[in-house]
């Protein structure tokens, strides 16, 4: 590429994204909803690690351990950058909006660089302008999800994958090897659903890799890199990730009655919806010049970068499909490599029509599927329609925005929410939570018995159960609230705070129950369930837990006086399990496993904690010593289960024997609270 051509081809591109960020950043200023359940809790997670780094008021550095705890189920990297553009940008919703700039920024980059090598530096600058008009990406570049952070990363880690899986001296290089391992483990650390779109492409290069010599080490090293650079996140969350995922994917795609892909409508599910993704102007243009090539050249075969480009869209297409959770969305890191396909179509069209038509042509194609794009957007914008989110914000904080509070949100709709709320009382600085609670049968003798400050609504309840109105109709009619302030709702109905009365009983200290909870655990699953609700309950009613540094000190300077009093040990034990230190928690079961020999529990929940520090191969010893000391099926299905986890996969046949058992001993055990007090 010579010197004009390069700056030509930088030029445009970074004149196409300025255009794109304008036309973004006009739609922001004119559309007035405010952040929903999902983009509420990306700004939150944003803040969250803004103040870890000590950018954003209201935190500062506290350690590695600390900042991991902040992503125990979506992974930090895109929390990271966004909490870091917050503190440059602002925390307003459409300040924090120029994250989503920048990495639309990096996934044109990537588009325009894989187009270049596809065709020329026209068909990269095409298919970053295909990439600008699809209108589901147009959507997603205002929307505060991670769907743009996910589509960058993975069409970075594909395309940089590609260039090292040609064949020939052209790949093959260990600075592309390590340069794919670095956009893998981003791409990765950004959100786990993007293995949908690298994971058959992925094991297809690893695969061809090792077959030959010379590029046996590089794929070696880079999966060391990738898994090195994964390894802390997933190993400090692996519990959380694994049971968040299976919520995101087989619990949501059950509750929400997505079709399997076992069903002919599972296979038609996304294709019926493509056209809502990428409209009919991109893909009737490159039809049209797809048809001309093959008029004129007739079908030749793909090379290497086309075939790569292909395989690695019908691969991501494929496990897309196979996913049990079914959304729109989830085809927005695929749209980049369709883009690329499109963009080949359209310069297919500007060359088979002799000039000027051709080229005349095509502009005004793509010009129209702007128009189009433009016009949608302008549709689904909101106008403004005067919340009173902030305001109700500002009358709980009461000029001490600082001050830790909790506020139990009983509505929920798009407008208003207990994640928006929490995210408006922490901006600059605050420490106001929101939490919600009104679904349980149980909720609302603890809302009366504890909580300070309650939000109801009339009228529009949103996505809440039936129960909310019970705990409403309490709260109103109960004598241990008053109200203090009401807003009206600009789609009818009103907001009311509700806080404590001075003379109400003031609600119990939960440190002080939770000694006898704790201990109920030497009973196993018998003591597991009122933990498990009890504490569940607790954190939506103290959102900052503020109970556990009473517990904690309580319970060292209990053992101060006597170093074996076990109430505190499983004190301690729980509540380092509760912070998701397991291996703090392993030092306290140890100390009562050596006090209580007799006993299967402490064992099984060190084997349990061990697990989850990454350490089954210890899990599996604790397991097994304690078996021989004190015959349990749940310790031989651990130690069975731990085994396996460690690479002894001559245990499987033991640990389906022994499962079974397990869960059976475990259900008959497992005591929940009577259905009066939950």
């Amino acid at each position: 590429m010579t010197m004009p051509r390069r700056w030509w081809f930088w030029g445009g591109l970074a004149l196409l994204w300025l255009l794109a960020t304008g036309a973004d950043r006009a739609g922001l200023a004119g559309d007035g909803r405010l952040p929903s359940w999902d983009q509420a809790d990306y700004l939150n997670s944003a803040l969250d690690h803004g103040r870890a780094l000590g950018l954003l008021p209201g935190g500062g550095w506290r350690g590695w351990q600390a900042l991991l705890d902040l992503s125990p189920k979506i992974p930090p990297l895109a929390s990271l950058v966004n909490g870091t553009v917050m503190a440059v940008a602002g925390d307003a919703p459409d300040q924090a909006a120029w994250s989503l700039s920048l990495w639309h920024g990096l996934l044109l980059l990537v588009v325009a660089l894989w187009g270049r090598q596809l065709g020329g530096a026209g068909l990269g600058l095409l298919a970053a302008l295909v990439t600008v008009l699809l209108p589901s990406l147009a959507a997603q570049r205002v929307d505060y999800v991670l769907e743009i952070p996910v589509a960058a990363t993975g069409t970075a880690a594909l395309w940089l994958l590609g260039r090292w899986a040609r064949p020939g001296p052209a790949g093959g290089r260990w600075g592309q090897a390590l340069g794919a391992a670095l956009a893998l483990a981003a791409a990765v650390l950004t959100k786990q659903s993007v293995l949908l779109l690298l994971l058959g492409p992925l094991l297809w290069a690893a695969a061809t890799g090792l077959a030959r010599p010379g590029r046996r080490l590089q794929v070696l090293a880079a999966l060391a890199l990738v898994l090195a650079l994964v390894a802390p996140w997933l190993g400090h969350n692996l519990i959380t990730t694994v049971s968040g995922t299976d919520r995101a994917t087989l619990e949501s795609a059950a509750r929400e009655g997505d079709p399997g892909a076992g069903s002919l409508a599972g296979w038609l599910w996304y294709p019926r919806r493509l056209p809502q993704l990428i409209g009919w102007w991109l893909p009737a243009g490159a039809l049209v010049g797809g048809l001309l090539a093959l008029r004129r050249g007739g079908w030749r075969r793909p090379g290497f970068d086309q075939a790569w480009l292909l395989g690695c869209l019908a691969a991501a297409w494929l496990l897309t499909t196979l996913s049990p959770n079914k959304d729109p969305r989830y085809l927005a890191p695929l749209l980049p490599m369709l883009a690329l396909v499109l963009a080949q179509g359209w310069a297919a069209l500007a060359r088979g029509i002799p000039r000027p038509w051709g080229p005349l042509l095509a502009a005004l194609g793509l010009a129209g599927a702007g128009i189009a794009t433009a016009s949608e957007r302008l549709v689904d914008r909101l106008p403004a329609t005067a919340q009173p989110l902030e305001a109700v914000v500002a009358a709980v904080q009461n000029g001490t925005p600082a001050t830790p509070r909790t506020l139990i949100v009983v509505p929920s709709t798009p407008q208003l929410n207990q994640h928006n709320i929490s995210y408006y009382g922490r901006r600059g600085g605050g420490a106001l939570v929101g939490r919600q609670l009104g679904s349980g049968s149980g909720d609302t003798a603890a809302v009366l018995a504890q909580a300070r400050l309650v939000l109801l609504a009339q009228g529009d309840q949103g996505s809440v159960s039936r129960r909310a109105a019970t705990l409403s109709a309490a709260v109103r009619s109960s004598g241990v609230f008053r109200l203090r302030q009401r807003w009206p709702r600009p789609e009818g109905g009103s907001l009311e705070l509700w806080e404590r009365r001075a003379e109400a009983p003031p609600p119990p200290d939960f440190a002080v129950v939770f000694p006898d909870l704790a201990a109920g655990l030497a009973r196993g699953p018998a003591g597991l369930g009122p933990v498990s609700d009890a504490v569940g309950r607790e954190h939506q009613l103290d959102g900052h837990r503020l109970y556990q540094e009473r517990v904690r000190q309580q319970a060292l300077r209990t053992l101060a006086r006597s170093p074996d009093d076990r109430r505190a040990l499983w004190s301690l034990a729980l509540l380092a399990t509760l912070q998701n230190r397991p291996l703090q928690a392993d030092h306290w079961f140890a100390r009562l496993e050596a006090l209580e020999p007799a006993s299967p529990w402490p064992a099984a929940y060190r084997a349990v904690v061990l697990t989850a520090a990454g350490r089954p191969w210890q899990g599996a010893a604790v397991a097994e010593a304690a078996g021989r000391r004190s015959p349990d099926p749940v310790l031989t299905a651990l130690a069975d289960l731990d085994g396996l986890l460690s690479g002894r996969i001559w245990q499987l046949p033991a640990l389906q024997r022994s499962l079974p058992p397990a869960i059976e001993a475990v259900e008959r055990q497992w005591v929940s609270p009577p259905e009066s007090a939950r």
